[in-house]
């Protein structure tokens, strides 16, 4: 499989930024064990930085036990990984439930991630979180579902909070809650009140985070996910029959690929 990386940019480390996706391809079994990475020169035109940005990055993966060097041949991802893929397979199901309960892991996640944000951020972070509520404010005006922008806004908060162990935990979920993030959107885009309603409460977090309120920060973000899943609740059975179960099916797959 073809990797897409996103250039990095100003904000953490450069190289940090790079090992982070790098490692998010490997946690999410889109590398596998065994895999070669993409070349250097591949991963510098890719990422838009140096090489030295990507030795250092690479260094990074290795001393976490990611990938290894083999001479003459490239960097590889180990067949022995230092983790154990989650399994998510047997509670996942293209239901209600299933995505109310990992609408509560991320209310856990974004509520604390929101907190130090507002805590560490700087006025990078800002204008990062600000353009991607803009992107996602475009986005849905122009007809689009919003779930990459939905992500991004998400991440971007997630960058200012700077807990690298946050940030790769998410990005591990990340799999499982795309697919959950494309079910809320269908459903929120059905109805204009909850269409206005994520709006204003995306915009709570950005003026909580940006006022550096730590704890305004978190009980936005609570707020947020909590009313997701009222949200999800005022689903009628037609939209889990036609839209659900389409929906969620990405979310399966990942896991299936990733525990193969």
């Amino acid at each position: 499989m073809t990797q897409h990386f996103t250039p990095v940019s100003s904000g953490a480390r450069l190289s940090d930024q790079v090992a982070e996706q790098l490692a998010a391809e490997i946690k999410q079994g889109r590398l596998q064990p065994g895999d070669k990475l993409p070349t250097e020169a591949r991963l510098v035109e890719q990422f838009q930085v140096s090489r030295t940005v990507v030795r250092e990055a690479v260094s990074r993966l290795k001393s976490l036990g990611l990938v290894d060097s083999r001479q003459g041949s490239g960097v590889f991802v180990n067949n022995q990984l230092p983790f154990a893929p989650l399994n998510f397979e047997a509670q996942l199901a293209a239901s209600e439930e299933a995505v109310i309960q990992m609408v509560e892991v991320r209310r856990a996640l974004e509520a604390e991630v929101a907190g130090l944000a507002a805590q560490r951020r700087n006025a990078a972070d800002i204008r990062a979180i600000t353009q991607a509520v803009k992107a996602l404010d475009a986005a849905v005006q122009a007809g689009h579902n919003g779930v990459d922008e939905d992500m991004k806004f998400h991440r971007a908060i997630a960058d200012a909070a700077r807990n690298p162990f946050l940030i790769q935990t998410l990005e591990y979920l990340g799999q499982f809650l795309r697919g959950v993030t494309q079910v809320t959107r269908a459903n929120e885009a059905r109805r204009v009140d909850f269409a206005k309603q994520v709006q204003s409460e995306h915009q709570a977090i950005l003026e909580a985070v940006q006022a550096g309120d730590a704890q305004l920060a978190r009980q936005a973000a609570a707020t947020h996910m909590g009313n997701a899943i009222v949200r999800i609740r005022c689903a009628d059975p037609v939209f889990w029959q036609q839209e659900g179960e389409r929906l969620a099916q990405p979310l399966v797959k990942g896991v299936k690929r990733h525990n193969s």
